[in-house]
């Protein structure tokens, strides 16, 4: 561990840590505070059983202590100091607000990582393309030799790896609008940020659009100039009030860009026939095709083109063109599953806001079957239904939103003229029952939801899951 990071965790030892809200980030940084020695404390609203009976005896075993339940808050005032969960934001929680007023520190694992990490970082970004980008930049690195830690949003806590992590290491870490509400004023930036678009999305959970987008400028406004910035030229980054600029304005060291629509002057773009190329002053360099990538969507390709921006200079070419060739794909994103009975079925559970169905059934070029709904999340559905009457044959809605998106639907002056069926039901197993017995041999059946999954399932990860384990279980 270095200098810096272990005198931060010494002088934790002999006062009291509370971590609100046992996610996937709190609970290895909870535990990872009491092997240390700190006295360890966790909060939840839920129950154990919720959590994991598991993972809650594993902590227990450690001494770490639970306050659950209704009055799960009530120890705080006793706390030295509060990690609140990435998904509990001040705004909507006034007990954050108490804790500071009472002279508390609160703050999150990734604050924490972003101060104390000794090693390079690479951040990235956007209102979609985030896992993906973040897995193809870390997936490039290795490629190349370098010790990569990935993490973030993408599933997995950092700050644990403080104990390890070293100078000559590269930190890969995927950042949601949540996670960088309240890193502003970071004393480390990241080296690398990678902001991959922004859209209008998530409002049910920010004040406002503004608000929004200022938690994601908040990536890079923090930079020097020795730090480098990748921005989208196909998006307008100056979305939210009039008031509001481009994002291009706040880079604070050298700004690069990417394109699959028309060349930029410094970094990768798509050329008409396909090739993907880089260019710094003036000079292009080949770096493959895009027929070289094996993951379907032309969004992937604005994938690689972003991972490609980040990591040049970092990894030979020969070795970004073998990603491509062999990378199959992150889990919940237009993941194939299986064929049976000649349908083949994938699951695109990540696709929670209009934007993401739209490359989702722009994916595989012609008409399939979908299965759609979930939670609302305040998203209008309009934008994504010309898509849908161009590339879907059988839709299948369930969940909470199932009446929402229909509507929509019937509502759309086209929808007359389309050949679309579309069929109500109540929830996911029976909407993947329904698909299976209308598909025919040589169909695509896909999950691709348009929704949070939060009627049903805790996640999206864990929809997506049990939509496999279904799949999967076909003909048993």
């Amino acid at each position: 561990m270095n200098k810096k990071a272990k005198e931060f965790f010494d002088n934790l030892k002999g006062k009291k840590v509370a971590f609100v809200g046992m996610g996937v980030a709190n609970v290895p940084c909870a535990e990872f505070m009491a092997m240390l020695g700190i006295e360890v404390y966790a909060c939840d609203k839920r129950d154990k059983a919720y959590i994991g009976a598991e993972i809650c005896e594993r902590l227990e075993r450690l001494g770490v202590k639970f306050s659950l339940g209704d009055s799960y808050l009530d120890i705080l005032p006793d706390m030295d100091l509060v990690f609140r969960s990435h998904g509990i934001l001040p705004f909507q929680n006034p007990w954050i607000g108490e804790c500071i007023k009472r002279g508390q520190k609160v703050t999150t694992e990734m604050e924490v990582f972003f101060k104390l990490c000794p090693a390079k970082i690479v951040a990235v970004t956007g209102s979609n393309g985030k896992t993906t980008t973040t897995t193809l930049i870390a997936k490039m690195l290795e490629k190349q030799g370098h010790k990569v830690y990935l993490g973030g949003n993408i599933g997995k806590a950092l700050m644990p790896e403080l104990d390890t992590i070293t100078e000559n290491d590269i930190a890969v870490v995927e950042l949601s609008s949540f996670q960088l509400l309240t890193m502003g004023n970071l004393v480390d930036s990241p080296d690398i940020a990678v902001v991959t678009n922004i859209e209008c999305t998530h409002q049910d959970h920010h004040i406002s659009l503004d608000e929004y987008v200022d938690a994601k400028r908040n990536i890079l406004i923090y930079q020097n100039a020795d730090c480098r910035t990748i921005l989208n030229a196909d998006c307008d980054y100056s979305i939210g009030s009039s008031v509001y600029h481009d994002m291009r304005y706040d880079v604070r060291g050298k700004l690069f860009e990417f394109s699959i629509k028309h060349p930029v002057e410094n970094g990768a773009y798509m050329k008409d026939n396909g090739d993907i190329v880089y260019c710094e002053n003036g000079k292009e360099t080949y770096v493959m095709n895009k027929d070289d990538i094996i993951i379907p969507g032309t969004h992937n390709i604005e994938n690689y083109c972003t991972a490609i921006s980040a990591v040049w200079g970092m990894v030979d070419v020969e070795n970004i063109r073998s990603i491509a060739q062999t990378f199959g794909g992150v889990e919940h994103r237009i993941e194939f599953i299986r064929e049976y009975n000649g349908v083949r079925y994938y699951n695109d559970s990540i696709a929670t806001s209009p934007s993401r169905v739209i490359s989702g059934l722009k994916a595989f070029g012609r008409k399939i079957i979908v299965i759609m709904g979930g939670s609302d999340k305040g998203n209008d559905m309009s934008e994504m239904v010309p898509y849908i009457f161009k590339y879907v044959k059988l839709l299948v809605l369930n969940g909470a939103t199932a009446e929402k998106i229909y509507d929509t639907i019937m509502n759309d002056e086209n929808y007359k003229c389309s050949d679309i069926e579309v069929i109500k039901t109540d929830v996911l197993e029976n909407a993947l029952n329904i698909a299976k017995e209308k598909a025919q041999s040589g169909d695509i059946v896909t999950l691709c939801p348009a929704c949070p999954a939060f009627d049903q399932f805790k996640t999206f990860e864990y929809r997506g899951r049990k939509f496999k384990e279904l799949v999967n279980g076909f003909g048993e």
